[in-house]
C-alpha cells in the first residue's frame, strides 16, 4: 500500500512511521497516487493567526469575537476542548473557559494570510475554488507531469510550506469528488490529512450520519429525521423518484450523495455571487439591543470582505430564524451599490424594524447581493440622507486608521453590545 511522510515527504510502502525520519505522521491508502480532488482547510484560522502575530498566546485557550453580550466567532482547539463553539454567546463561552483570551476580529490580517496560502494553492493548480477565507477546493488532475509528484504529495508539501512559512497549519482532504474530499478534511483536525478513495465510498459512508452532508442545516436534518433518515443507509433504501417528490430538488441531490457520486467541478472562476454572514444564537433571543449588535458586527464583516473582494452590493438582504425553525427573509434593493458598513446595517436595521414578528430568534444574518466593482459602489449623494457622505468619509478614514494602528485603534459604541 502507497504511504507518504508528511513531514520529510518520503513515499514508502504501507508502515506506521517514515523509515527516513521516524515520524508518524503518516498517511497510507490503495489509491493515495491516483486521487487528485482535494480540499484544503486551515485549522482554527481566526485564532491561529493570532496565535502566530503574538507568541505568548501560544498553549492559551483564545477566543476571537466580541465583548461579554457579544458571540465567539471562532475559537482555538485548546477553548474547543473545555467546550467553546462557534456563535456561542460570549457570556456562555467564559463560563465554560473563564480564563480564555478573548481577541476582537483583526480581518485585515486574516485577508493577508489567506492571500498568501491562495498563492501557494495556485502554484499547485490553476482550478482553485475557494469557498471562504481558510477553505478552498483543489483539482490538480493532471498536474503530476507538471509538477513530478502525484498530487497527494504537492498537497503535503503544501501545508508543510503554510506551517514553515506562514506559521499556519490546514487539513487536507483527498476524494475522487468535492463531497467526499470536503468530509475527509474535517476527519483527521488539526493538521490532518485523510483519504477516502473510490473503493471504500459505499462503506465508508454506509453507518455515517447524513448531517455530514454539506448545507444539511437543523431544519432539513429535523425533516430527514420525521422521514426516518439518519445514516446513509436509511437514505440509500429511498428511491430516488419518492426523495424528489419529499424534498423536491434536495430529494435528487440526496439521492446521488448516498451513493457517494458528486459531479460539480472545482471552478476556478465560479462568480461570487453574495456576501453575507449570519450567527445561530445558542439561545434564542428577542433582546432588542443584544439583536442591534449582532446586526452592526455582521455589517461589518460584510463590508471589510467585500472591501477586501473590491465589490459592492446593489441589493441587502436581511435573514432570521424563528423559534420554530421558519425564516423570514426581506430584501431592498439600493439606489446606489454599497460596500460600506453604515449604509448595510441602516438598511438591516430598517428591514428588522418592518418585521411584525419580534421573535425569539435562533438565527439572524445580513449580506448583500448583485456584486459590482467597488469602482461603481456609493458615488450618488443621498438627498433624503445629506449626512450618508459624511459617514461613508469617516468610515473611510476609520479603516484607514484600523489599517495603519490596528483593528481596535476605534470603535464604535454599538460593537460592545
Amino acid at each position: 500500500m502507497p504511504a507518504l511522510c508528511r513531514d520529510c515527504l518520503t513515499e514508502f510502502d504501507t508502515g506506521l512511521s517514515c523509515p527516513a525520519c521516524r515520524s508518524r505522521r503518516v498517511v497510507a491508502h490503495d489509491e493515495l497516487w491516483e486521487l487528485s480532488i482535494a480540499h484544503m482547510d486551515c485549522d482554527a484560522f481566526y485564532a491561529s493567526v493570532e496565535k502566530r502575530d503574538d507568541p505568548s498566546l501560544a498553549g492559551k485557550p483564545v477566543i476571537i469575537g466580541g465583548g461579554r453580550r457579544g458571540v465567539v466567532s471562532t475559537a482555538c482547539y485548546v477553548a474547543r476542548i473545555r467546550g467553546v463553539r462557534s456563535a456561542m454567546p460570549m457570556f456562555q463561552a467564559l463560563k465554560l473557559c473563564p480564563d480564555a483570551v478573548v481577541i476582537k476580529p483583526r480581518m485585515q490580517a486574516y485577508v493577508d494570510a489567506s492571500r498568501a496560502i491562495r498563492a501557494m494553492m495556485d502554484e499547485l493548480t490553476p482550478v482553485v475554488e475557494p469557498l471562504s477565507l481558510d477553505e478552498a477546493f483543489m483539482d490538480l488532475t493532471g498536474t503530476q507531469r507538471l509538477h513530478g509528484h502525484p498530487p497527494a504529495i504537492m498537497l503535503a508539501r503544501l501545508i508543510r510550506r503554510m506551517r514553515d512559512e506562514l506559521g499556519l497549519t490546514g487539513s487536507i482532504g483527498l476524494s475522487h469528488n468535492k463531497f467526499l474530499a470536503k468530509i475527509a478534511s474535517d476527519l483527521d483536525k488539526p493538521h490532518g490529512f485523510s483519504v477516502i478513495g473510490k473503493a471504500e465510498t459505499a462503506s465508508f459512508l454506509a453507518d455515517k450520519p447524513v448531517r455530514l452532508i454539506w448545507g444539511v442545516g437543523s431544519a432539513a436534518q429535523e425533516s430527514l429525521d420525521r422521514a426516518g433518515i439518519r445514516t446513509f443507509t436509511d437514505l440509500k433504501r429511498w428511491d430516488e423518484r419518492d426523495l424528489t417528490a419529499r424534498f423536491g430538488s434536495m430529494g435528487t441531490r440526496l439521492w446521488h450523495l448516498a451513493r457517494g457520486l458528486d459531479a460539480r467541478r472545482v471552478s476556478a472562476n465560479a462568480p461570487v455571487k453574495s456576501i453575507s454572514n449570519e450567527t445561530t444564537f445558542f439561545e434564542d433571543t428577542s433582546d432588542p439591543d443584544l439583536l442591534d449588535g449582532h446586526l452592526w458586527r455582521m455589517a461589518e464583516k460584510v463590508a471589510d470582505r467585500a472591501k477586501a473582494k473590491d465589490k459592492a452590493g446593489r441589493v441587502v438582504t436581511l435573514k432570521l430564524k424563528q423559534a420554530n425553525h421558519q425564516i423570514l427573509t426581506r430584501r431592498l434593493s439600493l439606489r446606489d451599490a454599497t460596500q460600506m458598513a453604515d449604509t448595510i446595517y441602516r438598511t438591516a436595521r430598517m428591514l428588522f424594524d418592518q418585521v411584525d414578528d419580534k421573535g425569539p430568534y435562533r438565527l439572524l444574518g445580513c449580506g448583500i447581493s448583485h456584486l459590482v466593482d467597488a469602482s461603481e459602489a456609493d458615488r450618488a449623494p443621498d438627498l433624503l440622507d445629506p449626512d450618508a457622505g459624511k459617514r461613508a468619509e469617516a468610515e473611510r478614514a476609520t479603516d484607514r486608521i484600523r489599517a495603519r494602528f490596528g483593528p481596535d485603534a476605534i470603535l464604535k459604541g454599538r460593537s460592545l453590545r
